[in-house]
């Protein structure tokens, strides 16, 4: 599967479509640039020693940094570069596993559905399907992002 995709328009897109994000290894930074970014310190997130006795052993990722690595995916594939007006939110998201200083994220999407908006000429829904897996292929997030994209003009 080729992994460098050129933005989509509306029109571009079509249900049963799949894409994939080329992979990225979680980083310390990413740890310290989440925690300063939300505010939240967390020691289960930010203390070495605290989480070695917790049940993971060792630090993961806050939930809201996994989604916010599995929106990076969707836009460094770049299939939304330039087209999407809004992120409209999501039907459901699950993270089923925890993520992990490097591990090596990657995110497989499918598109779910393309429809006409009657309240927009200029813009119609796309929502992708989700879900990022880690080295190990174990799932660490599936959901369902809905953007405004779009139309060719």
């Amino acid at each position: 599967m080729a992994y460098s995709y050129e933005p989509h328009y509306f029109e571009d897109f079509e249900e049963g479509q799949t894409f994939e994000s080329v992979g990225r290894t979680v980083t310390e930074a990413d740890f310290v640039m989440h925690s300063a970014l939300a505010g939240d310190w967390t020691e289960l997130h930010t203390n070495k020693e605290y989480a070695e006795d917790s049940p993971f052993g060792e630090r993961i990722a806050h939930g809201p940094m996994t989604f916010v690595q599995a929106t990076g995916f969707v836009y460094r594939t770049g299939i939304v570069e330039r087209t999407a007006f809004a992120f409209l939110g999501m039907n459901y998201m699950d993270l089923p596993n925890p993520v992990y200083i490097g591990d090596t994220l990657s995110l497989e999407i499918e598109v779910t559905e393309v429809e006409d908006t009657a309240s927009r000429d200029d813009a119609g829904l796309v929502v992708l399907d989700t879900e990022m897996t880690n080295q190990d292929d174990t799932v660490v997030f599936q959901g369902d992002m809905k953007f405004l994209i779009k139309t060719a003009e």
